[in-house]
Parts: structure tokens; sequence; C-alpha cells
């Protein structure tokens, strides 16, 4: 069966024509994009060959934005106006963050821009962050990544982007998916649909490898944990369960590092630069033990304390063993869920580059008795889905037929007498869906209701997330229990709700598109749309004198080592003086505001030190060969 296209008269793709369409996997510690180009998957990747790009964004006072690499390499020096893992503060309040002392983020608890139909008070807002640049939300520092993506993607397509299917985690709720539309709007992106990081890598994987049966998708990224458990066959897949935790990951292994870094070298709280260092050391060292027994981590505070530690990968392991079982807690929920034992899945996918621990790969084999799947790059396969997804979507034919059939991760409903929430739409239901039930009123001569909107699995609406309020007035008064009152839910493929209620006597209704109060209000989106439309022009150009920058200091820097190592051997005082005075004039424009002249600058610079280099190429040839027989060197 293929996935159903329907088009307005004349709008529909014709037979030669192939719209541009591209899948984005936003993670939390990198984030990448991929198209399908004659019928495969492809990541596409920047103009160094590299597909990750790093989810860090660091802010200047000028306005000016850092993305990816560069941002990342000073982490640890500007803390504070360097966000990363942004993506575990979307749709959160300050509340929902936990506790904010390891942190070096200057947080700030907003008001939420929607007001409630309770008098004058106001819902807590999504959390926002103090910068150089000023107060920026989790939706706004995730547009940068998302331009820089869409700008990749332009390059490498050369034409019009028809739009993007952005992936989310599965068991991300309503204010978070929402939060994520946000951003790619204010990225300028047409979201074509919002898909689930799990089901994403299933499409690819069962495509890839033409699998049919019953999969499991272990999804553990920086994060976030999702577990899915898909049906496929015959070209359907269909999400029978889904679970997780939006709020364990990779850096959550980081951390437990960190920790033990703490406990081992007698240090108590740490500056915000010191505590990023460490934790940048700590995803090192995670990293390492990958591959090793063990790893040496070295750092030098800011007070020059030299911290060196010794960590195996046992004490690793042992550590870390409580955050491996919560990932298999909800595993069980889902199997439970959809009615399975552990015999009944035919292979597990492992998706997320936090799969790459050996003790979780040793438990995921562990608990479904069987090697999980790695035929697939686990950074990837999610793009990849994403963009297969996409190329649907956008109307292009494919060699594969194939159908969807995704599910809401969490249950919706409202609140009825007694703080209790009565559940409409439960979790793991097929969407798209619409569903109503009837309620009625309380007390006598009542004309009208307040309809609050919630989500969670809690009976209590006091441990359920709250959405969205509104009222239904004009109800005819009548006696207690007499008027008949029906709220529908609908959910669309993204898993975003609307939600209406109507009195079926008298016809009053009243509805509402679900706006979740950790989202942002329509005037606040427009607001930086227009704010980025008016600096478009001038934020290019800083970013671009900015990466410049950039690069004439990491010049300069590799430069003078070359001349403190090697330059009295290799060169007379002439070719010194000519290296220096390139030096000279390439530092004197670096702070004038022109990116010619430092372009200039730094192409003076490289024609200088090119005999230079030569003459230490000829040198390392030398050492390398020196005393040795040319039979020495044949293989």
């Amino acid at each position: 069966m293929a996935l159903l296209q329907i088009s307005e008269p004349g709008l529909s793709t014709a037979p030669h024509e192939h719209r541009l369409a591209v899948g984005i996997d936003l993670g939390t510690t990198n984030s990448l994009v991929a198209t399908v180009r004659n019928g495969i998957g492809v990541v596409l990747n920047d103009s160094n060959g590299r597909a990750l790009l790093p989810s860090v964004v660091r802010y200047f006072a000028d306005g000016g934005v850092q993305v990816g690499e560069t941002a990342q390499a000073m982490q640890s020096e500007d803390p504070s106006n360097t966000i990363v893992s942004v993506k575990r503060f979307m749709g959160r309040g300050l509340n929902d963050v936990g506790d904010i002392s390891g942190t070096p983020y200057r947080f700030v608890d907003a008001p939420s821009p929607i007001a409630t139909s309770r008098g004058s008070g106001q819902a807590p807002g999504m959390v926002q962050l103090r910068t150089a640049a000023g107060v920026k939300s989790p939706v706004e520092v995730s547009s940068e990544i998302l331009k820089v993506l869409r700008a990749r993607a332009g390059e490498a397509l050369g034409g019009e982007l028809v739009g993007a299917v952005i992936t989310v985690p599965a068991y991300f709720d309503d204010a978070q998916r929402q939060a994520t539309k946000d951003a790619a709007r204010l990225a300028g992106i047409n979201v074509l649909r919002l898909l689930n990081e799990p089901t994403a890598a299933a499409i690819a994987y069962g495509l890839d490898n033409a699998v049919e049966g019953v999969y499991a998708v272990y999804d553990l990224g920086g994060g976030t944990f999702d577990i899915s458990i898909l049906k496929l066959s015959k070209g359907v897949f269909e999400v029978l369960a889904t679970n997780g935790n939006s709020a364990l990951g990779g850096d959550d292994f980081d951390h437990r590092i960190y920790c033990w870094l703490l406990e081992k070298n007698g240090l108590s709280a740490l500056g915000a630069s010191d505590t990023r260092r460490l934790l940048t050391r700590a995803r090192a060292a995670k990293e390492e033990l990958t591959e090793h027994d063990e790893t040496r981590v070295t750092a030098i505070l800011q007070s020059g304390e030299a911290i060196e530690s010794v960590l195996s990968q046992q004490d690793f392991h042992a550590m870390s063993q409580n955050l491996v079982e919560r990932t298999l807690q909800p595993v069980r929920r889902a199997l439970r869920d959809a009615g399975l034992s552990v015999a009944d899945i035919k292979g597990v996918v492992m998706v997320g580059g936090a799969t790459r621990m050996p003790q979780v790969q040793r438990a995921v084999a562990e608990f479904f008795h069987q090697t999980p799947l790695t035929n697939l790059d686990p950074d990837k396969v999610v793009a990849l889905g994403a963009a297969i997804q996409a190329n649907v979507l956008a109307g292009n034919r494919s060699s594969d037929d194939w159908l969807l059939l995704d599910v809401i991760p969490l249950s919706l409903g409202i609140e009825t007498m007694g703080g209790l929430a009565e559940k409409i739409i439960p979790r793991n239901s097929t969407i798209p869906t619409a569903r109503a039930q009837d309620f009625t009123t309380f007390k006598d001569g009542q004309t009208a209701m307040s309809v609050h909107v919630v989500q969670g699995e809690r009976e209590m609406v006091s441990d359920c997330r709250s959405l969205a309020r509104f009222e239904l007035r004009g109800i005819p008064p009548m006696v207690a229990g007499a008027a008949r009152i029906r709220i529908t839910f609908q959910v669309d493929a993204d898993g975003l709700l609307n939600v209406s209620a109507r009195e079926q006597g008298s016809g009053t209704e009243a509805h509402i598109t679900v706006k979740p109060s950790y989202g942002l209000s329509d005037d606040e989106i427009a607001r930086m749309l227009q704010e980025s439309s008016r600096h478009a022009q001038g934020d290019m150009q800083a970013r671009a004198l900015r990466e410049q920058q950039v690069e004439a200091n990491q010049l300069l820097d590799a430069v003078q080592n070359a001349l403190d190592l090697d330059g009295a051997a290799l060169l007379d005082e002439a070719g010194q003086a000519r290296i220096r005075a390139g030096m000279d004039g390439l530092r004197a424009v670096l702070q004038t505001g022109d990116i010619h002249a430092v372009k200039r600058a730094i192409t003076q610079l490289n024609d200088a030190t090119v005999a230079f280099a030569q003459a230490r190429m000829d040198k390392s040839v030398s050492r390398a060969l020196g005393g040795r027989k040319l039979t020495d060197l044949e293989v």
C-alpha cells in the first residue's frame, strides 16, 4: 500500500519533476540533514566533508552567533554564552530543568506569553537563558542550528526546498513538539511533518534491509531516551507502542564521570568555566572507553591546579549501571503496552551515539537475548529515515511503496471535578486520530464550563502537564447533569492537538488550537521573524567576519608554534622577518571589522610561509627516512 498523496488541481508533482525536501535530525549533541538522491537516502556534508554539526551555539555581545565546531571549541572558555544540549530545555520550565547548580547558564524563568483563563495570572513559561546577546529561549537557540542545516541543504541541492521532516524524541510531549516546530518556523523551514526518531530509524532500517516482523528501536541520544515497538509487514510500518524518558541520555553518563572527577580530586563546587571544561573531558573519556579498557583524564583548572585521573572501563560501567537500568524500565512498559514478550521481538535496532557504549550494548543484548543490530550508523539512521519520509511527503515518486502508522506517546484528556484527569485519547493511539467524549454540568443553572486540557499518565491533574484552558459559554441553564457537552480531541500527524467543546442541545461551541503554556505566542514568533529578517544581512556579515577571525587566530597560533620549534634552524633572519611581518599585518586588521582585509592578510601570511612549510616537511621526511635502506621501505 502506498502513502496516499492528495493535491489541489494543478499543484501535483509533474512526472519529470523532483521536489527538493530534506530530513533533519535535530539532536542534543549533534545535528545533521539528509535527502534522497536517485532513490537512496544520503547525508549532506558541510564544505569540510563533515556530516555531524555539533548542536552548540555561542552568542556575542555585538549580536554575532557561532554554530557548530567553532562554538564547541569555546565552550570551556565562554561557558555562559555557549549553549550546549539545548534540546533538553525545549518546551520546559525552570522547575522541569531540575538541579541547575552544576550548569554554567544564567536561567530566566519567564512567564508564559499565553494567559490562562483564571484571572490575570500567567502559567509558567519556557525557561530562557541570559547571554551576552540578550535573553534567548531554547527555541531561538535551536533555530540557529536549523538555519545552518537549511543553508547546508540549499548549497548541496542547489534549489528551493519544499520543506523538511524534523525528528523529535518519541516521548516528547505536546509542548516540546510545538517548541520544535516554532524553532523551524523561526529558521525559515516549512515543516512537512514532525516524525518520532525511533520511527524514522525503523523506516531507514526496514527499507534498507527489506525486513519484516516485530522490531524494537532502542534510541539513546545525548539527552533523551526512547523505545518503540514496531511491526513491519509488506511495506506497512506500524508503531505498536512507545515509551521513554525525555531527560535521560548520554549527558547523564558524562555527568557521572564529572562527579567522579570531583570526588577523586577532592574538589567541591567549581566555577562555570571549570565545570564546562571537566564535562568536556568527561565526554571525551566516555568516548575513549568505548574502544579502550581505561583512559587518562587531565585538565588544568583556572586556579592552575592540575587534575589527572585514570578511569577504567570497569569503574565507568559500575558508576553508570543504574542509568542503563533506567533505560530498561521504559522497555518493559512498552512491551507490556504492545502485549508482547521479549520472545516476540525479531530484532533490536540501536539508534543514537550513546548506544556505542559497551555496557549499553551488553545490557540490551542480555535483556532481549539477542545481539543488537548495528549495521547502520546510529548517528545517521534517524536523519536518513526522515529524508525518506520527506521525499514521499514532497510528492516525489518512490520505488518503495509503504505506509507509516505512528502513535501518540502520552495520553491526552481534561480535568474533571476533584482535580481528576479524564483521559480522552490514551497513549499509543495511532495518529492522526480524533476522539470525543460527553460530559455534563455540575451545578443547576450552570451556563459556562471551563475546559482544562492536560497530558500525562497520572490520575491527578496536578501530576500531569497543563497544555491549555478555554471556556464554553452560552450553555442553556438546566438542572445539573441535564446538559450534554461533547469534548472532541483531534491529533494531527505531528502529534499536535486541537480541542473543541459543543453543547449538543443548543449547538453552542468553542474550540482551541492547543498552544502549550511552554510554547511561544504567535506575536512572539512574529517578532522574532521580523527581527531575523531585519537583521539578516548584518547577521550574515557578522558571522562571516567572526569565522574569518577564528581562522586567523588559528593560523597565527600554528605559525607561532612552527617558528618556536623550527624557525631558527630552517630560516635566516630575513625569512623570519617576512613571516613575522605577515603575522603583525594579520593581527593589525583582525579587530578592524573589515572581512576583506582579514582575508587578504590571511592569504599574505599563507604565501609568506610556503617555503617554511616545505622546509619543515623536508626535515620531517629526512628524519623519518634517515639511515634506512630503500629495501626497508618496500611493502
